[in-house]
């Protein structure tokens, strides 16, 4: 337990640009699957920095890592090769579908870089075609790009005028999607699981039945695996349920367990950049790049991955029972990525009593709660997560 500090009304939060609602709360320490406030009080989270703590709050795999690097080589910067770099863009290439990977700091700036890298292929190979077919509520990222590329509804007529050439199709409606192809189509983009979305989970037929699609049109298929990726769904790649070989994948999140980390990985056939045309200042640095293969080690270590998956059949059952019992409307989710549908827009309120009663959910959407626990979440915590979460919809909803 760490010592208690100042009240809430101790700090003085004027100087953080207020980007969001932020609770009265500082958190000023964390072990695994707990946080704890400025007050000392404990809280259970089934959020993990939005789906980014691979292990939990200060996982020995990440500090060691960090402690380690930090002795040998920060940053050389990106006009040079670094070892770290190397050998994580060597654990991704072995263990996927992909030749080539490039580094970059966040989500966002992976996917941006995914969009760059379509539109270049396209000038080069498909007579300047530039649009890419995204989905509606999908999420992509908060450059101007990435949201241009998303479908969140709340993104509408924000930062006007977006980038153009995103239409946007329905997902597991392959329908939705041919009929959105031109000549100017250079590729579809999506995620296995739309995370932000509300967990709306493409089906493996779809995912199939796409990438057949996108071949016989000559279009690339990109997935945007930053929630998914790195064994957040039982496997290494989320896309990897269908059997398909997509030609660019972007990660992040998991991928730096905490730490600010992202790729995008390609196949040869696809990286088509010339010299100079991306880049990024500590893009590939050594310090993060070791975390990353730290994180993929630990993930890929036996028993890792079916551990994932017992814990997600066993959350998913835990949720199946509490919507049964309050009649909810059902739950959706893959691994340890799961969503419970309220039937009602209560979601925020439920959000605010399960955090009064020392337990952290998230609400993507106003009638769906979202829980995403470290991949080594214990079946103790999934049962006390389970426990607390139950009598908290019971409190928000009688």
């Amino acid at each position: 337990m760490l010592p208690s500090m100042p009240d809430f009304t101790d700090f003085d939060v004027t100087p953080l640009m207020r980007i969001t609602d932020r609770p009265e709360l500082v958190f000023v320490g964390g072990d695994g699957s707990w946080l704890w406030d400025q007050n000392g009080t404990r809280y259970l989270d089934f959020v993990q920095g939005w789906a980014v703590n691979t292990f939990g709050h200060c996982s020995g795999v990440v500090t060691n890592a960090l402690a380690a690097q930090s002795r040998t080589l920060i940053t050389p910067g990106p006009g040079f090769f670094n070892a770290p770099a190397l050998a994580l863009a060597q654990r991704i290439t072995t263990h996927s579908s992909f030749d080539q990977v490039f580094f970059t700091n966040t989500g966002a700036e992976a996917n941006e870089g995914a969009i760059k890298l379509a539109r270049k292929w396209g000038q080069k190979h498909k007579g300047g075609a530039y649009e890419i077919i995204t989905f509606e509520d999908g999420f992509h990222g908060r450059s101007l790009a990435t949201m241009s590329a998303s479908g969140k509804p709340q993104f509408a007529g924000l930062f006007e005028p977006k980038v153009p050439g995103f239409p946007k199709a329905v997902l597991n409606d392959l329908k939705s999607v041919e009929r959105l192809i031109t000549s100017k189509t250079v590729a579809v983009m999506l995620e296995p699981i739309q995370g932000e979305g509300g967990v709306n989970v493409a089906t493996d037929q779809f995912l199939q039945d796409l990438r057949g699609l996108t071949r016989d049109c000559g279009l690339l298929m990109i997935v945007d695996e930053i929630q998914t990726g790195v064994g957040r769904t039982g496997r290494l790649w989320a896309h990897e349920y269908a059997g398909i070989e997509p030609d660019v994948m972007t990660l992040g999140k998991m991928l730096g367990g905490g730490v600010p980390l992202s790729a995008m990985a390609t196949t040869q056939a696809v990286a088509c950049f010339d010299s100079g045309d991306q880049g990024g200042t500590f893009n590939g640095n050594p310090l993060m790049a070791a975390v990353g293969c730290a994180v993929l080690d630990a993930v890929l270590a036996p028993g890792m991955l079916d551990h994932v998956c017992r814990m997600g059949d066993f959350l998913s059952d835990r949720l199946r029972k509490i919507s049964d019992r309050h009649q909810l409307a059902g739950v959706r989710g893959r691994g340890l990525l799961w969503a419970l549908d309220l039937g009602v827009a209560r979601a925020k309120t439920v959000v605010e009593r399960a955090r009064s009663n020392a337990l952290l959910v998230d609400a993507p959407r106003p009638h769906l709660l979202r829980v995403m626990p470290a991949l080594n979440v214990s079946r103790e915590d999934v049962a006390t997560m389970a426990t607390v979460l139950d009598t908290s919809i019971r409190e928000s909803l009688r």
